[in-house]
């Protein structure tokens, strides 16, 4: 009897020594795997930063290169030039940390993708502004655009909102006083003396339809890379400040060391000196230095 009471025991006892171990194990395993999950959501960057631009300005790739030549290296950096045609994805890789940065795109812009997408991006630093100009494959002058003139315009919000006030700024309509002229649509027109008539295309389709219409409100760099002779160009006014390309970052990276040199090197003035000398063909009336309003 004393030998099958000391038999019970000791079985008991290994069991609870079993059990104990399962579970130590179960919570190391479980530990290691969150620990590693919460790892992989850290980004961290290095001296080495890739800075996105839209294949389609090739003007963008130019500065890009440009500052990692001649400046960057004052600031400890490499800068490395990287092309995605998609907008909304590359802004999504900037927010998540795989890019540093993106040069695509103007705050109102921005604004939009944001808004539809929920990302945490923040406009910095005031890099270059687009030539934003009038087409037309009829006539040689603005003056010559005669009454009801089919005119056509970004259908996007922000680049209508930049094409009317351009028109607006050269007297060829009025807008809503009681509106910001960054954010005009057709509807805001009150004064259209010569009866233009609007008509709303995607960016990249302008160039293609530009023998079919009297006249277009777009990007240079859209006309270039549609094949569009500059001398097709009617007015080249200068866009305001506030369509200026930013630097953008990705909200959460704001304080990281790297990133602070980054919006350093593309904030010195050797930039807005390149931009002014430059006689590269695809940044020379392309991308211009940031206007002073």
């Amino acid at each position: 009897m004393p030998n099958n009471i000391h038999f019970t025991i000791k079985k008991r006892h290994n069991l609870a020594w079993i059990i104990l171990s399962i579970v130590i194990l179960a919570i190391a395993i479980g530990t290691f795997y969150y620990f590693k999950s919460q790892r992989s959501d850290i980004v961290v960057f290095t001296d080495k930063l890739k800075v996105h631009y839209l294949p389609s300005y090739a003007g963008e790739e130019r500065i890009i290169k440009y500052i990692d030549e001649y400046i960057a290296p004052d600031y400890g950096i490499k800068v490395e030039a990287v092309a995605l045609a998609d907008g909304t994805q590359a802004n999504r890789i900037v927010a998540e940390g795989g890019y540093a940065g993106t040069v695509l795109q103007h705050q109102w812009w921005l604004k939009q993708v944001v808004e539809a997408n929920g990302f945490e991006l923040t406009p910095t630093v005031e890099v270059f502004q687009w030539s934003f100009a009038i087409y037309s494959d009829r006539y040689k002058n603005v003056d010559e655009l005669p009454e009801g003139a089919v005119i056509a315009i970004p259908i996007d919000g922000a680049n209508q909102g930049q094409a009317l006030w351009l028109l607006e700024r050269e007297g060829l309509i009025g807008l809503d006083k009681n509106i910001e002229p960054k954010t005009a649509k057709i509807k805001n027109i009150v004064d259209n003396p010569r009866k233009f008539e609007f008509k709303e295309l995607d960016l990249l389709t302008m160039p293609r339809v530009l023998d079919s219409i009297d006249a277009g409100v777009s990007y240079v760099s859209l006309f270039d890379a549609g094949k569009i002779s500059r001398d097709k160009g009617i007015l080249f006014p200068k866009a305001p400040r506030t369509f200026a390309s930013r630097l953008v970052i990705g909200t959460k990276f704001l304080n990281d060391p790297y990133i602070k040199k980054l919006q350093e090197a593309f904030a010195d003035p050797r930039v807005q000196e390149y931009l002014e000398t430059t006689d590269d063909p695809l940044v020379q009336g392309v991308l211009t230095p940031v206007s002073d309003n």
